[in-house]
Order: structure tokens, then sequence, then C-alpha cells
């Protein structure tokens, strides 16, 4: 007993006290070498794969080197990872990326990086600068550096969208190669047939070019246009030389009637306005004179009366756009049975209106052109209750005193738009425009932005998508939505999916959209080259758009014929590193080996660890009770 008793209280002092051994040992920590291989499709077309292989075997046998450094193999296109088997088959070239996953993957030290590469970086931003200091970087320049002659579009700007019977421009970069003077001819085609034509003339010391071609925009529908350079002289590589862009031509066309049964300076005034848009057309009628109001985009009822009626009724059983001024020889209670927007009771005393702008409106795009010190408009004494939800752009004011109603206002129900402007001689503000600006051109943008929004019967849609014409085979695609609930907010609960078929096989396969941000995007690789149709449904509300895209067979890869050797070597001058080329290999090794700042480093590692581990003890301890209970309870002493 005395011993079980001694034993446990031992176990219980030796758990207290915990005594500690300390053990040592020594570990050499080496300097971190990344050894970076560019796994891009531009390399296949520059060196082959075997010399790329035999390139970094020799680093991997070289056992002085593996004695200094801890190397570390990764190969990249778009995606640093470590090295696998290289195929050369990435569709883009992202050396930023490298120089930030190395930072990751290697904080607090300095390293050099080996990197084997072409150049040509295709994404990202510029890694000359992406490399942290104190690290070296040592560029192995892949591919012949002898100048290679070269024609290539780099880049292509034009609008998406441009107007019937408009011009519009499109802006190119061209790029020569070379160091004689030569000539190439750039030409734009929609389909077989040339629509611009011209002659660019290089030197070495003109080998960039920025060019402005305007282009007519002659029939309605979406327009496919490619730009090509070509020359006499053979080229090494000619698929830079042509490029796709897309142009879809609306008719913004539209015939305007005003409507008046009196003679008024602000009829003329509108009618010039909206005629400096010569896709607009306006007629001006009496109410006897109109016969039909089908071939009309927007009807401007000027001082409506009570022989409107049958015209105002008619407009809205067709759906008719329209614009509704009033002033003083307004008749307020025909009105009032001919509209239920708002409800007029007016009394024959005239008064001066100013204008406030509504800094709030969004209904469309449109700028205050100091409409507050614009003259007042005249219209009669009385009080203007709004029946239904309206977005005023300009509110009443009479001297300094502001008041409830609008001044200017808009309202959309469905696809039908209504605008009302309360108070005569809106002649002045476009002369005020002229006093000020020597210009009319202020008032006639903010005429052609009302009769541009009045003009247009798209309603708005829950479901929005968005995506281009043209995406370029092996880059991802991306195609982004919104869906909106009845109070038209943007609904994060939306299911959204979208069926993508290839035109020629018919072949379809579906996809989730994923939200990010304040919108839904779906981004899906490997889409083989050829026309593609889509449709986006939304699950719960059925609501579905549907639109196409084509894949062009164009490879940012294949665009290039020499490596860049000169942003390489700025490269290796910022960051106090040096270029090699594979001929030179072993120069680098040596570098690296006789290079004193990264040399590996002892270090002595102490470790603590309690002479016995606390379970154990108390394990100990519990096997001591249970011993001395049990021989007590055998003995009959408990």
């Amino acid at each position: 007993m005395a011993f079980l008793r001694f034993g446990t209280l031992f176990t219980l002092l030796l758990l207290l006290i915990n005594p500690v051994v300390k053990t040592k040992s020594l570990e050499i920590v080496k300097t971190p070498l990344p050894v970076v291989i560019d796994n891009s499709s531009s390399i296949a077309g520059f060196v082959p794969k075997e010399t790329v292989e035999e390139l970094v075997e020799k680093i991997k046998i070289n056992s002085k080197i593996q004695e200094k450094y801890n190397v570390q193999y990764f190969q990249f296109d778009t995606e640093l990872k470590s090295l696998d088997t290289l195929n050369f088959k990435g569709n883009q070239t992202h050396i930023d990326n490298v120089a930030k996953s190395l930072q990751q993957f290697n904080r607090n030290q300095d390293y050099p990086v080996v990197l084997l590469t072409d150049g040509n970086q295709t994404v990202g931003n510029d890694y000359v600068y992406s490399f942290k200091e104190n690290t070296p970087v040592f560029p192995i320049v892949l591919g012949d550096t002898t100048t290679v002659l070269d024609f290539k579009i780099n880049k292509v700007n034009a609008n998406k969208y441009a107007f019937l019977k408009n011009k519009f421009p499109v802006e190119l970069f061209v790029q020569y190669n070379g160091k004689q003077t030569s000539t190439a001819t750039l030409s734009i085609q929609e389909g077989k047939q040339t629509v611009s034509k011209q002659n660019i003339t290089f030197s070495k010391d003109k080998k960039a070019q920025s060019l402005l071609i305007v282009l007519d925009a002659n029939t309605v529908g979406l327009k496919k246009y490619t730009a090509i350079l070509s020359t006499s002289i053979n080229e090494k590589n000619t698929k830079n030389n042509a490029k796709q862009f897309a142009i879809e031509v609306m008719d913004q066309r539209s015939e305007i009637a005003i409507i008046s049964d009196i003679t008024h300076p602000d009829i003329s005034a509108i009618k010039r306005s909206i005629e400096t848009n010569k896709q607009r057309k306006v007629s001006i009628f009496k109410p006897s004179e109109v016969k039909s109001l089908d071939a009309f985009n927007v009807i401007i009822f000027y001082q409506p009366n009570s022989g409107f009626k049958s015209l105002i009724e008619n407009a809205k059983k067709a759906q008719k756009n329209s614009f509704i001024i009033t002033g003083l020889s307004t008749d307020f209670n025909a009105l009032n049975q001919l509209q239920n927007d708002f409800s007029f009771k007016m009394s024959a005393q005239k008064e001066d209106y100013l204008a406030d702008f509504n800094s709030n409106f969004t209904t469309f795009s449109i700028q205050n052109i100091g409409f507050e010190s614009f003259p007042p408009l005249e219209n009669k004494f009385g009080t203007i209750t709004a029946l239904k939800n309206n977005t005023p752009l300009l509110n009443a004011r009479i001297r300094n005193v502001a008041l409830e109603s609008p001044l200017l206002t808009f309202l959309e129900e469905g696809k039908c738009r209504t605008a009302y402007l309360f108070g005569e001689n809106l002649w002045k503000w476009r002369m005020e425009t002229y006093l000020n600006k020597k210009s009319f051109e202020d008032f006639d943008i903010f005429m052609d932005k009302t009769v541009q929004y009045l003009a247009s019967n798209s309603d708005k849609k829950n479901l929005m998508v968005t995506a281009e014409r043209f995406y370029n085979s092996g880059q991802p695609i991306v195609i982004s939505a919104q869906y909106f609930n009845k109070n038209y907010e943007f609904d994060t609960q939306a299911e959204l999916s979208i069926i993508v078929t290839n035109s020629d096989t018919k072949a379809s396969k579906t996809y989730n959209f994923l939200i990010k941000g304040n919108e839904f995007q779906v981004n899906f690789d490997g889409l083989e080259k050829g026309n593609y149709s889509y449709l986006v449904t939304e699950s719960k509300s059925k609501a579905k758009v549907a639109g196409n895209f084509e894949v062009l067979d164009f490879e940012m890869e294949q665009q290039f014929v020499n490596p860049d050797k000169e942003r390489l070597e700025q490269l290796a001058a910022i960051t106090d590193g040096a270029v090699y080329y594979p001929n030179q290999v072993n120069d680098l090794v040596n570098k690296l080996l006789d290079d004193k700042k990264y040399i590996p480093i002892q270090k002595e590692i102490v470790e603590k660890s309690p002479l016995i581990d606390w379970k154990w003890l108390i394990g100990i301890v519990i096997f001591f009770l249970s011993l001395e209970w049990f021989t007590r309870k055998y003995n009959g002493l408990v």
C-alpha cells in the first residue's frame, strides 16, 4: 500500500515539475532558386521542345547547383504551376503573374530567378516592373533574335454600334519589323467587297502607325469586317496580318409630328432643334389635317384643346409615344378628360415658371445646360397633381419658391412613354443658349435626347445579357447577365443558365451562371472556331434572351516572329540580373555558383520536450490509484 501511495504522489509531483529536456540539431537552409519555363504555344514556333528540355536538364544534373540552392521547377502560361510535362500548348503568356506568385511562395526571402521565355507577354501588366527588389532575374531568351521582316496589325478599335446613313470611325494600329523602307496595303473588306484601301509606307524610323479610317453605314444589321495588311514581300508569319471586327448598324430615323391648333414660335424652334439630327424628320399639322398616326414615332401635342380628343385617344390605342406641351392657350378642362396622368386645377391668371434641374434624374443621360438661368416659361397659374409615378427632369419654381409640381417630366407604362412640359416659350431657351455659347448645340442636344428617349419603344427588361460578337479561339469566353425583380431591383437569388449551340455541328452544352459582384457570369473555354447561338434562361420566371457570337481562328501566341529581347534586357537591368542565351547556360550556372550572396546557412535547431509526456504521467497516476483501490477492496479495507 505504501509503495502504491508513493508511486501516485511521485508521479503527481513529476507532473507538476514537468522537467524539460533540450535536444539540438543542425539544418542547412538553402536559398530558393525558381527555374520557370514558358509553356505557351509561341515557344514551339521559336525553338524545338527538346532544346528547352535539355536546358532544364543541364540545371537539374548539376550537383553543385543542387547543393547550393533549393531548386524549384515551375512552368507557366496563364497560371504558374509546378513543372510537370512541357507541351507548349498554352494560349496565353502571363509573366506578370509569375512574379506575383513567386512572391507568395517565397515570402521575406531574397532569391534569384531563372526565366526561360521568349518575353512575349499577351495578358497582364508590364512584367518589367513586377518582380520585387532583391530578386535578380536571369532570363534565358528562347528563339532567334535575328530581326525578321514582318508586317502586323496590332489592334483595331471600333464602336459596337453605328447609325444608318452615318459614318463611323475605325482606328487601326499597324507595325513593321524591318530595316528597309517598305510599302504595304491596308484594306478593309466586308465579305468579298473591299470598302477601303490605302497604301502605307514604313521605314526604320517609322515602324508603327496609327490610322483612322471612316466607313459608311449604308444598311441595317450586323456588319462583319476584316482588316488586311498585305505586301508583295514574303513574310515568315502572315497570321498577324488580318483582324476581324463587327459593327451593328441601327436605323435611328424617326418621324415626328407636331400637332397644334395655334401659331407659336415654339413650334419652329422645336422643329429646327429636332432636325439638327439628320435622322429625324418633323412634320407640322393642325388637328383636322391628321388622317393617321401610323407613320409617326413620336407625337408632339402642342397646347391641346378639345379638338385633340380623337388624336390623343388614337395615340393611346396605338401606344404611340407622345410629348404634351401646355401653355396659355391650353384647354386644361379638356386635357383632364383626355389623359389620366395629371390632374389640373388652373385659373385664368398666367404665371412665370423657372426651372430647377433634378440631379437625380437617371431615365437617360442628360447634362445640366444651365436650366436655372433660362428665362421663365409661361403657363396658367394653378395646381398640378401627379396621378401616377413620374420622373421629373426639371422641377418648377416661382421666383425663389420651389414648387412640388414638375416642369418637365417623363412617364413610362409598359412600352408607352410620355413627356410633359408645363409651359410655353421654349424658343427663348434656345435663344438663351445661343447668347451664352454662340451656338444652339447644347439646347439641340437636350431636345435630341428627349426625342430619342421618346422614339424608343423598348420597355425595361428583367433579364439583360452582355456578350461580345467575336471571341478569339483559345481565350476565355465570358458572358455576363443581370436579372431584375418586379421592382427592377437586382435579384441575387435568380437562377440563370445558358445553352450554347454550335450552329454547324448542332452540338450544345448547358452552363450555369455564378454571381460575381452586381452581375452573373459564365466562363467557358475550349470552344472551337465557328458560329454559336446561345439562350439564357431564368428558371423561376422563365425569362429568356437569345443571341449569337463567333469564335475566330485567332491565336495571340502566333502573332510573334521574334522574342522580345529588349524587354527581357530591361527586366534584367532593373533587377540586377543578366540575359543569357541557350548556348550560355553553363555561364549562367557558373554565375549562380560564384555568387557569394546566396550561400547555404547552417542553423542550429533547439527542441524542448518534457522528460515524460503529461498524458503518460496522468495514465500512471490513474493506474496507481486504481491498483490501490482494488487492493484495498480485495483485503476488505474499503
